[in-house]
């Protein structure tokens, strides 16, 4: 027996009706690091599309690893190009909060981290704070942004990334904030503050 709503068919014999949404990832494109200053999704370069295709855009950045710290860590960072990636300069206002727990139960921690906010801000957006090179320490996690070729809105974008910090502690990172501009977005680059990226996988995926 099929499901039905308001006369449209949603389920047939268990499976979704080919007229209903599923909101499918589809994956765009996946880079690698190895030992890069940036990593960068240009629409149209490499097989990118990142234009009006898909209403939502996801990157999954999966065990990102600095090159090089200080004695405060790391800090991976993301921006974007109005203009093909030729300038990463686009104003943003955002906010950022974060919480922690150290590996040996004697700290914890849940705070605004007004420091990392932007107010119309151009440069690069810290989606972390404090990664450890050590070779088992990295950051993870996802960014979301949302209709980024309108001509209309401003483009909104949502991150949650993990972090395993340089003095051992698991730090996660919720950040958001828009992008102030009408003009279509259509290029993001993502680095560290300092050095390379050492390692790591970021793949671009599109929601239908």
């Amino acid at each position: 027996m099929g499901l039905i709503s308001n006369g449209t068919t949603l389920l047939d014999a268990g499976a979704l009706d080919s007229g209903v949404a599923t909101g499918a990832m589809t994956l765009i494109k996946t880079l690698t690091a190895s030992s890069d200053g940036t990593l960068s999704f240009v629409h149209g370069a490499s097989s990118v599309i990142f234009d009006g295709t898909y209403k939502e855009y996801i990157f999954k950045c999966i065990n990102m690893h600095a090159s090089s710290d200080n004695s405060e860590g790391q800090e991976f960072e993301f921006n974007v190009s109005i203009d093909g990636g030729s300038n990463y300069n686009v104003a943003k206002t955002t906010t950022t909060f974060r919480s922690g727990h150290n590996e040996t139960d004697t700290t914890t921690q849940l705070s605004y981290v007004g420091s990392y906010d932007l107010a119309q801000g151009t440069g690069f957006q810290g989606l972390t704070e404090g990664d450890g090179i050590d070779n088992d320490q990295s950051c993870s996690g996802t960014i979301h942004i949302y209709n980024p070729a309108d001509t209309t809105f401003v483009k909104h974008y949502m991150s949650n990334f993990n972090v395993y910090r340089h003095n051992n502690f698991s730090a996660n990172w919720y950040t958001a904030g828009y992008a102030n501009t009408t003009s279509a977005v259509n290029a993001i680059r993502f680095k560290y503050l300092g050095g390379n990226i050492d390692s790591g996988t970021i793949k671009m995926y599109g929601i239908k």
